[in-house]
């Protein structure tokens, strides 16, 4: 047995071992000069002594390091990497929808939205369906059929649809997670809108058309005020956040795709970090500080996904196929996300709703062995 400090001879066991159960925090390595050692909970960093151990730890801190005997490697818990996995399929495919996901993947609202089916051509739905991480299932329809992005926002039990076309209507209907109820009407009809909140009773409605607005509402719970307009004039955005502090992501100006991002403090607009990819009509959500966006149309659909830290944008794992006009939110530590439909129309004109889900799971961490180039 190597040398041991003489405040830890009381854990000396009689076949030479030393018992750290009863110890909290790091055993630094100028304590023990050998690996004869049990019961080692808490693992140190590279700084303070590498321990060794037969196996990896099930739940270490991003950034703990250790040496494996059992398979002859170091190893460290590094930050986890996120993957897309197919869902569900929707009932009902379409695109141009509104929803309300912005607590996990296992849980989300699509409503309203268009269905393409020649000969009769687009048309407006007022379908719901609800997600609970497997299948989908329709619910309650909205009172008002409607397509081309109404402004969604809330939870799966607690939801707002705002807008929409054809033609752009001023109607306002809350979701009480069994029925639908018209509400006080937004001011401005539009269609394209991107909405932001986390529940029935408060959000934004941002931007839209006929043309390219600036608008943007807030929703109270019982009516909607204007506020401060957003600064790039564009729609068919992404959006995270809540009614006081909000993103609103890239966009189509008329002619182009745009990078820009803005952020709300719940008095004014400030231009912050572009995206990497320019884009519109895309999936996104989470919250100023940790957001995430995917998919979205251009010339060609995307697969891409970001996130954003609170500072620059990062590209992550893509999506399983590129799409454009789906729906989809993200948890506010972009810890999971959900992207719904599509349209397919490039792929299939016979029918260009899609019916496709996909699911995001990015994990605390992620166990990597050390290499050397």
């Amino acid at each position: 047995m190597g040398s041991i400090k003489q405040n830890y001879a009381n854990n000396v066991l009689t076949n030479g071992k030393f018992d750290a159960t009863d110890l909290d925090g790091v055993i630094p390595n100028t304590n023990i000069n050998d690996n004869s050692i049990d019961n080692v909970t808490v693992f140190g960093t590279a700084g303070s002594g590498i321990p060794s151990v037969a196996s990896d730890p099930p739940s270490p801190t991003v950034g703990d390091v250790w040496y494996n005997t059992t398979t002859n490697a170091f190893k460290y818990a590094g930050a986890g990497v996120g993957a897309w996995v197919s869902g569900g399929n929707l009932n009902t495919g379409r695109y141009d929808s509104g929803s309300a996901s912005q607590s996990n993947a296992t849980a989300a609202l699509l409503f309203a939205g268009e269905t393409y089916t020649p000969p009769t051509g687009a048309l407006n739905t007022n379908v719901t369906e609800s997600y609970n991480g497997t299948s989908w299932t329709e619910l309650n329809d909205l009172s008002t059929p409607r397509r081309q992005s109404p402004g969604g926002f809330g939870t799966q039990t607690s939801a707002i649809c705002v807008s929409g076309g054809v033609p752009n209507r001023p109607q306002n209907e809350s979701w009480d997670g069994t029925s639908w109820t018209e509400l006080g009407d937004i001011n401005t009809a539009r269609n394209y809108i991107t909405g932001v909140g986390v529940s029935n009773t408060s959000g934004l409605a941002i931007a839209g058309g006929p043309g390219f607005l600036t608008n943007v509402e807030s929703w109270n719970g019982t009516s909607w005020t204007e506020i401060a307009e957003f600064s790039t004039v564009r729609n068919g955005s992404g959006g995270a956040g809540t009614q006081t502090a909000a993103l609103f992501i890239t966009g189509y100006t008329g002619t182009v795709s745009v990078s820009n991002v803005e952020e709300w403090d719940g008095s004014t607009w400030t231009e912050i970090a572009d995206v990497n990819t320019a884009r519109y009509s895309l999936g996104g959500g989470g919250n100023v500080s940790q957001a995430l966006l995917f998919g979205g149309g251009a010339a060609p659909t995307q697969a891409l996904t970001e996130q954003y830290n609170g500072t620059s944008w990062t590209e992550l794992a893509d999506l399983a196929s590129g799409r454009g006009s789906g729906k989809g939110g993200s948890s506010p530590g972009s810890a999971s996300a959900i992207y719904m439909g599509g349209d397919g129309y490039a792929a299939n004109p016979a029918n260009a709703g899609l019916t496709t889900t996909e699911e995001w799971s990015l994990p605390e961490f992620t166990i990597k062995s050390v290499t050397t180039a």
